[in-house]
């Protein structure tokens, strides 16, 4: 059995930051969303995994290699444009060959992972199994509806949706997935919806099967899921301190502190997680903070962030402290105040940016 990762989007609702980075790498709880999928598929005893990837290839196959740190073997498949879920698999055909797979959406967090799912479907032997998940929002989602606990329809973000069940970023089939593909045509969003696949097998009388996940799931393409994904996990640390603490710190509740780090006249109140080699000073970074590798954090106090790599963020002293929370700030960003007079905010934004003042 293979494992295929689909890490081809474009993160639009992520704008500005996908503008320039994958969203697919965006760290929750210090890690890439894009790790927690190949962590998955690997813990559940697939070791070939495809990685589909789009304009943002290089940067992914930078940052996951060819798979050795994670003890599997990956291969990189260029899809030419986003044209559907669907589209994606027809173009890792040669790669997964006649061999079944589980195809898990790259910005996906799944608790407790697929081992259990996976292993299901290796037993059972379905044609399909697809995860669904009951959700407030069912209209943002592919939906299925079910009677007598078997699919008997289902729709790509319906405008009236017949049932609450969102289909999880997961899905395994066998090779009649490709069939299936190859006889769907593009939806009114141009693309080779996943869900019409799907629905041709069942018209077809093949055998898929659904499995509603009980744990939580997250998909984080939204700001506010993203944050709610970096709450979830770092809910779930435990503490350890490998960097250095002056003796005018305190760390409260589950804190990580990664090696290099260092902490000086500081309060950290967990859970929250500093990456290595980033340096806090005079500052509170309070509860579900996640701040990435090499960053600056100066007289700020944050909480309920998501910082990425290499960020510096710095007040003066003497002014009032700069103040942040529910922010997901990119890497290589510099935020401070200037001295500069007149006083007065000086921005250089890029498209698609928010920015809120008090």
């Amino acid at each position: 059995m293979k494992g295929l990762v689909l890490s081809g989007g474009k993160g639009t609702r992520l704008r500005p930051i996908t503008h320039t980075h994958a969203k697919q790498l965006i760290p929750v709880a210090n890690k890439p969303i894009l790790f927690y999928g190949i962590e998955a598929i690997r813990d559940a005893g697939i070791q070939d995994i495809g990685i589909i990837v789009g304009d943002t290839w290089r940067e992914i196959q930078e940052e996951v290699g060819d798979g050795a740190r994670f003890g599997v073997r990956i291969t990189y498949i260029r899809q030419d444009a986003p044209l559907g879920l669907a589209h994606a698999v027809l173009t890792a055909e040669e790669f997964l060959g006649d061999e079944p797979f589980v195809m898990y959406l790259g910005d996906n967090i799944i608790k407790n992972g697929i081992k259990d799912l996976v292993d299901d479907f290796r037993r059972k032997g379905p044609n399909a199994q697809i995860l669904l998940a009951r959700v407030p929002n069912p209209n943002q989602f592919g939906v299925a509806e079910l009677r007598d606990g078997r699919i008997c329809g289902l729709e790509e973000k319906p405008k009236v949706p017949r049932s609450d069940l969102a289909l999880v970023g997961v899905y395994m089939f066998d090779a009649n997935v490709f069939r299936a593909a190859r006889a769907i045509t593009p939806s009114w969003r141009n693309e080779l919806e996943i869900t019409d696949a799907i629905q041709w097998l069942v018209d077809q009388k093949y055998e898929v099967v659904p499995h509603i996940v009980n744990g939580w799931w997250k998909d984080t393409g939204k700001l506010e899921d993203m944050l709610e994904a970096n709450r979830i996990i770092l809910d779930t640390i435990e503490e350890r301190i490998e960097g250095e603490l002056d003796a005018e710190s305190s760390i409260q509740f589950r804190v990580v502190v990664e090696a290099g780090a260092r902490i000086q006249n500081s309060v950290i109140r967990g859970p929250a997680i500093i990456g290595r080699d980033t340096r806090i000073e005079n500052s509170y970074v309070g509860p579900f903070t996640s701040i990435y590798y090499g960053c600056t954090i100066q007289n700020v106090e944050i909480q309920h962030s998501i910082v990425c790599e290499n960020t510096v963020i710095t007040d003066h002293p003497s002014q009032r402290t700069l103040r942040i929370e529910d922010s997901l700030i990119g890497k290589y960003v510099e935020i401070s105040r200037s001295e500069m007079k007149p006083r007065a905010h000086r921005f250089l934004l890029g498209d698609s940016s928010r920015v809120a003042l008090l």
